[in-house]
């Protein structure tokens, strides 16, 4: 016990505070570093959010883009369907597939899986489309969609799988076919 006495204050002069001790000052800074604690704790649950929201969309994006190449069957299997069979067997079995391929776009729209499939004629976008050939077309402007080979998806505004399409090359189309740039 001996031993704790020494490690006492000797006067009242070492227990008070100096001259220049400001208390306002002091709470102003507690005051200042309590508020970046309480913004930092915030950031770091508004960030936790975000990567958990993230990790869930990743998830059913994986999922999703397992899931296209049965939607694009089932879309091809309706598109090629025969028409006008008179075998009910036959009509039968094609309304259901034709119900199941209904069915599962439902499912993707209802889970934010959203269809990209430009219309002839719009502008080439490499954020949703991938070009994969060029193909002269009268009537088109360049640089602009002239066939759909496989629709894209996107998920929650991400792209999933891009629209396949075929495009007008510059220097061809309604705006300047077989016309030679010569300003350059």
């Amino acid at each position: 016990m001996v031993d704790d006495a020494e490690d006492l204050p000797e006067t009242a002069e070492d227990v008070l505070p100096e001259d220049d001790y400001d208390p306002a000052a002091e709470i102003a800074q507690l005051k200042d570093q309590l508020l970046r604690y309480a913004a930092e704790a915030d950031n770091v649950r508004r960030r936790a959010e975000k990567e958990a929201n993230d990790a869930r969309a990743y998830a059913i994006q994986r999922f999703a883009r397992d899931l296209l190449d049965a939607a694009d069957n089932l879309s091809r299997a309706v598109t090629h369907a025969p028409k006008g069979v008179a075998d009910p067997a036959v009509n039968t079995f094609i309304q259901g597939v034709e119900i199941t391929e209904k069915a599962l776009q439902t499912a993707f729209e209802r889970n934010g899986l959203k269809v990209v499939n430009p219309a002839v004629g719009e502008k080439f976008d490499p954020n949703l489309h991938q070009a994969v050939m060029e193909q002269p077309s009268e009537g088109v402007p360049p640089g602009s969609v002239v066939m759909v080979m496989q629709t894209g998806y996107t998920l929650f505004g991400r792209i999933v799988r891009p629209a396949m399409v075929a495009v007008t090359p510059k220097g061809s189309g309604a705006n300047g076919a077989g016309t030679v740039d010569t300003t350059a």
